[in-house]
């Protein structure tokens, strides 16, 4: 359960990482209040997980998680390139969490 907490945590960290480019400079309310509330939960969700899991681990893993998502939707939503070489050292990252998964005691 914890690891799905954390999943949850970092899937909201990519929320507010993209919505940082949509909010303008914190200028457009609706997507600003959009990433507020996602930073909230994200961290509010990393602090639940890390009672639990390693500091170390739940934040490498959240980070993780943010930076491949905020990549891959950036990719998508703002068209951002992804040459051969970006994804496979995404690939690495994704590897690296699930590796940091399958090494840390529940």
């Amino acid at each position: 359960m914890v690891w799905l907490v954390l999943l949850l945590a970092g899937l909201l960290e990519v929320v507010w990482a993209l919505g940082l480019k949509a909010t303008d400079g914190f200028t457009k309310l609706g997507p600003s209040v959009l990433t507020g509330t996602a930073i909230v939960a994200s961290m509010v969700l990393l602090a639940q997980a890390a009672r639990t899991l390693p500091i170390g681990t739940a934040y490498a893993v959240w980070v993780g998680i943010g930076a491949a998502g905020a990549a891959i939707g950036g990719v998508v939503l703002y068209e951002e390139a992804m040459p051969p070489l970006r994804a496979a050292f995404l690939g690495l990252l994704v590897l690296s969490i699930v590796g940091l998964k399958l090494t840390t005691p529940a």
